[in-house]
């Protein structure tokens, strides 16, 4: 699953770190997850939604 989720991060001018501890996840997953590695489980998928306010389909990108 493709994702905007570097781009918003980098808007914010926060690191993976830094968006890792506001996310209570490891800077590892936030890798994962701008490299398309691992798909977010929903909750996650929620609170990334919420922390950049943004709707789910706008951040992450379904393809078939």
């Amino acid at each position: 699953m493709n994702n905007h989720l570097r781009e918003l991060r980098e808007r914010m001018g926060w690191s993976q770190a830094a968006l890792a501890e506001r996310l209570a996840v490891s800077r590892q997953t936030v890798n994962a997850l701008e490299t398309g590695k691992y798909d977010p489980s929903l909750p996650l998928a929620f609170r990334i939604a919420k922390l950049f306010d943004e709707p789910i389909e706008s951040i992450f990108i379904y393809q078939e």
